[in-house]
């Protein structure tokens, strides 16, 4: 394999990327809105006389994607195999699969996948991964994210926590280079519904890229007013801060932004952790560092935001030489 499609579908978003197998690099992409939810909508309007089969539905989606990166690259890709992580696999998406079971390796070899060959119409091998469940929980795409955060050569502690921040964040438990357990957080969602339906939104305003947080300001109070009070009556506090002019509208985002986070956060205090690592893209990085400072959470592995970002890439390229070895 000299390239592969790399599918992030996740279930707000789409992105393939064309990549060099020999360096991981990127040669070309496609990304839009077009996530597993929206798409799942779309083939479910089409009627159950009408519409084509979810596979067909779901593939064809990929398969124009592939057209755009074509035309942009000036040369066709069959043959090029697709590697899919992300919410592809669940109840909504284009094959429902399984769950994988704990534990798994974190060198990708245990992650449960789905083989699809090419076809006249698809002429690509399809590698669809799945997620994986505990007793209590659920992912899909974080154990992708997490094989590639772990590269072979990092030393890694006998026992660590990695946070991966998002929408739904994941707190993922490696032990002796296994994933054993993890826990999920809503805080990126309910960061977005309290501060666009509730009746915080007048309270707090402001930007939609990441801007700098420090220890002294609203951000870093909503971090400590996390750990100190409860979390109804803190959130409130946003409310009565505009009120007041306590804060302004920008500050009052990042207090509630801190809020959040420090709730989520707050749990590592009063369990054992082990190290601390922390793989965050760039629009939350510095936030959970800064979080994990004012709970005095110190020695923690911060991966870098880049690094981070790329880990989907390189956990499919891992799983699927796995397969293939």
């Amino acid at each position: 394999m000299t390239t592969f499609l790399s599918c992030d579908w996740g279930t707000s978003s789409f992105r393939l990327r064309l990549i060099q197998a020999l360096d991981l690099e990127v040669l070309a992409s496609e990304i839009s809105g077009q996530g597993i939810a929206p798409t799942c909508r779309a083939w479910e309007s089409g009627g159950p006389r009408e519409r084509p089969g979810r596979w067909e539905f779901y593939v064809q989606v990929i398969h124009n994607a592939i057209t755009a990166i074509e035309h942009r690259i000036g040369y066709t890709l069959e043959q090029v195999p697709v590697i899919i992580s992300g919410m592809a696999s669940s109840s909504i998406g284009m094959l429902e699969l399984p769950y994988g079971n704990l534990p798994f390796t974190v060198d990708g070899a245990h992650v449960h996948t789905h083989f699809a060959p090419p076809t006249a119409d698809f002429p690509h091998e399809i590698i669809l991964i799945s997620g994986v469940r505990s007793q209590l929980d659920v992912m899909r795409g974080e154990e992708t994210q997490l094989v590639g955060c772990i590269s072979d050569d990092l030393a890694l502690a006998d026992f660590g926590t990695f946070i991966l921040p998002g929408t739904h964040s994941k707190h993922i438990q490696v032990k002796e280079r296994q994933a054993v357990d993890f826990k999920t957080f809503m805080t990126g969602e309910l960061f977005e519904l309290l501060r666009r339906q509730s009746i915080l939104r007048d309270a707090v305003a402001g930007h939609e890229a990441p801007l700098i947080v420090t220890t002294d300001g609203s951000f870093s109070q909503g971090v400590r007013d996390a750990v100190t009070q409860p979390l109804l009556h803190a959130a409130f506090r946003a409310r009565t801060h505009h009120l007041f002019g306590s804060f302004t509208p920008i500050e009052n985002l990042d207090y509630l932004s801190g809020l959040l986070i420090g709730a989520e956060l707050q749990e590592l205090l009063f369990t054992d952790p082990g190290t601390i690592y922390l793989c965050g893209g760039a629009h939350l990085q510095q936030r959970y560092a800064t979080a994990l400072s004012v709970l005095g959470l110190t020695g923690a592995v911060i991966f870098s935001a880049a690094w981070t970002e790329d880990a989907v890439v390189r956990g499919q390229h891992k799983i699927y030489n796995q397969l293939n070895s």
